[in-house]
């Protein structure tokens, strides 16, 4: 019976052959974590502040229809309450939803900067690299050369 040849030996010696720089994907690992953290942090006080305005205007709604709901005196001053609450519900509305327009315009601001940044170090990171494996190949280049 033919025995398996053992081929750990032989993977070692040729993974020791093509040495590999780690350092590029752990400072890669790095920036996306660093982004992701920042990302989220932009997507979490908005959630904040929307939930602060969402709150408030409930509170507000609640507190006018509390007192739209009094008895009253006169069937007309029913009317007046309800036209009263309505138009202050509709006043609200848009002032809330210009500040729920505000929360996205400032979420989306903050996004874009923290984008065009990470390009840039990305940018940064690469052209570095690049010049590394560069100077890596020349040298290993002349070495070559010189041998012969």
């Amino acid at each position: 019976m033919a025995k398996t040849q053992d081929f750990t030996a032989i993977m070692k010696d040729m993974m020791g052959a093509f040495p590999v720089d780690t350092t590029a994907m752990e400072g890669a690992f790095k920036s996306t974590a660093s982004l992701n953290e920042k990302l989220s942090g932009v997507a979490l006080d908005a959630a904040e502040k929307s939930a602060e305005i969402s709150n408030k205007w409930t509170k507000d709604t609640l507190a006018k229809l509390s007192e739209m709901s009094k008895a009253k005196a006169e069937p007309a001053d029913y009317a007046k309450a309800a036209t009263d609450f309505a138009s202050a519900s509709a006043e609200v509305a848009a002032e809330n939803l210009a500040a729920f327009a505000e929360i996205a315009k400032k979420v989306q601001t903050e996004t874009v900067e923290l984008l065009m940044a990470a390009g840039k170090d990305a940018a940064e990171e690469a052209t570095a690299a690049v010049k590394k494996a560069t100077n890596e190949v020349t040298t290993a280049a002349k070495k070559a050369a010189a041998a012969k």
